[in-house]
C-alpha cells in the first residue's frame, strides 16, 4: 500500500512540474523592485540598492548626485570636498571618499572659493 502512495505522489509532483513548464517561469512584474536576491546596505533605518544609490550625510541619493565644491561639482557617492592647503586659504580640494587626510594624489581636483 506504500508503494502505491510513493507512485501517486511521484505522479503528482511530475503532472505539477509539467503544467509550470508548459507556462513558462513565472516572472515578477517589471515596476516591482525587490531586494530579495540582491545586496542591500543600511542607510539609518532605511535599506537601499547600493547598485543604484548610496548613504549621504545619513540620507539615502541617487549615485548621480552631485554637489558644489568651491568653483567644481564633486559626485557625493564616490568623492568628497576637503579644505585645501592653507596656502591660499580658500582652496578646496576635490578626493576620493575617504582620503581627506591623505598625501595628495594624481586625480586630485584643486577647487578654488566661489568669490
Amino acid at each position: 500500500m506504500t508503494s502505491r502512495c510513493y507512485i501517486l505522489a511521484a505522479s503528482a509532483a511530475l503532472c505539477v512540474v509539467t503544467l509550470l513548464c508548459a507556462h513558462g517561469v513565472p516572472v515578477s512584474p517589471t515596476a516591482a523592485h525587490l531586494l530579495l536576491c540582491q545586496s542591500y546596505t543600511t542607510c539609518g533605518d532605511k535599506l537601499y540598492d547600493p547598485q543604484q544609490h548610496c548613504c549621504y550625510d545619513n540620507a539615502v541619493v541617487p549615485l548621480s548626485r552631485t554637489q558644489k565644491c568651491g568653483n567644481c561639482t564633486f559626485r557625493v557617492c564616490f568623492e568628497q570636498c576637503c579644505p585645501g592647503s592653507s596656502d591660499p586659504p580658500e582652496t578646496f580640494v576635490v578626493k576620493r571618499r575617504g582620503q581627506c587626510s591623505s598625501a595628495r594624489c594624481a586625480d586630485d581636483r584643486v577647487c578654488s572659493s566661489v568669490s
